[in-house]
């Protein structure tokens, strides 16, 4: 049984106080394992993760509710102290209020309402709180190789409480062109090659260049430059102009197949530099999904074009669906609705119970 009364109020706002910015989630994570023994859980914390358990694993599958416990740095443009949780109204201010911790503090009650039912559950809920999902070091990988086995997966982000049943990934990728040092005055009447020109010439093809496979949720991949270098002096020809390339991919291609028709298509240098953020998708037929439509069947279905830690459990029966409003994550003034807060207890309780009874 539970042991304490607080709400989940009281703890998303005590959680919000603590600036747990990526790579320093120590005292939130003490936090959450204090809180989590508050309600009568079962709570492991390592360098890993914090993981709360109710259930029996050997009774039957795994669903973990994931989300992570570290925030983007707070920047510039706030109107309040973004580590001193302020409630205006329904919503409730603070780095990190929405993006993920009211995830975190749904699933942590959640997970203590189902312990204080007693019900006897056909497997097991597991919470897993991770670190560094903002960075380049998540370590939801390593969380997951201690957890056990997985069947299914809710991802705590912020969604509206709707249900994400595809995410886009994200492949980096530098252009680079190569051309001739000269001066600039002899480079066109010679024939030297101009590495600004080759590389703007390749830049002019990427508008639709992966439009050929049309994802049912997600649409197309899109392939946008968004940084741009070169020049070595303004009456100087470059040698090489580089572009930064943000792709954003839909589970339609795999990496590899995406990079291999730029190569294809380009006369510039494709180097790969980032393949770990992968597109995922809720399976057809998913037992989750059905679950957690009997759960709150109002929730509508869309396609993410935002990444999270579902990247490192794709595999698994999963849908991305949380507390709180995509487009205020790692904004000035972030706040949450406190109402959904609320709402988010109650559903992935019941989607606990609806999946593993």
């Amino acid at each position: 049984m539970a042991l304490t009364s607080r709400t989940e109020i009281t703890t998303l706002a005590e959680l919000v106080a603590i600036p747990s910015i990526s790579g320093n989630e120590l005292p939130a994570a003490e936090y959450v394992e204090h809180v989590a023994r508050e309600l009568g859980l079962a709570v492991v914390r390592d360098e890993t993760s914090v993981r709360v358990s109710v259930g029996d694993e050997k009774a039957g599958p795994t669903l973990a509710l994931a989300s992570h416990l570290d925030v983007v740095p707070p920047g510039d443009g706030w109107t309040r102290d973004p580590f001193a949780p302020h409630i205006e109204g329904d919503l409730l201010y603070g780095r990190g209020s929405g993006d993920a911790k009211a995830s975190v503090t749904a699933m942590l009650h959640a997970l203590g309402d189902v312990a204080a039912l007693g019900v006897t559950l056909r497997g097991r809920a597991l919470g897993i709180f991770s670190y560094g999902e903002e960075t380049r070091n998540a370590t939801m990988p390593a969380a997951r190789e201690r957890a056990g086995r997985l069947d299914a997966a809710l991802i705590g982000e912020p969604t509206n409480l709707e249900f994400a049943v595809a995410q886009r990934g994200l492949m980096m990728v530098d252009l680079l062109a190569h051309g001739d040092q000269h001066h600039a005055g002899y480079a066109a009447t010679e024939g030297r090659s101009n590495a600004i020109t080759l590389l703007a010439q390749d830049l002019a093809k990427l508008s639709g260049i992966a439009s050929a496979r049309v994802h049912p949720v997600l649409g197309v991949t899109t392939v946008t430059p968004t940084m741009l270098e070169s020049g070595v002096s303004r009456n100087v020809t470059p040698p090489t102009a580089r572009a930064i390339l943000d792709i954003r991919s839909t589970p339609d291609w795999t990496h590899q197949e995406l990079a291999e028709l730029l190569q294809a298509e380009l006369a510039s240098e494709v180097i790969v530099t980032s393949t770990r953020l992968v597109p995922c998708e809720t399976p057809a037929g998913s037992p989750l999904l059905a679950a957690a439509q009997r759960a709150r069947p109002v929730a509508r279905t869309y396609g993410s074009p935002t990444c999270s830690d579902w990247c490192y459990l794709k595999d698994l029966d999963a849908i991305k669906v949380g507390p709180g409003t995509s487009r205020r994550s790692h904004t000035a003034d972030e706040s949450v609705n406190l109402s959904e807060v609320t709402a988010a207890r109650a559903f992935y309780a019941n989607v606990i119970q609806e999946y593993l009874r």
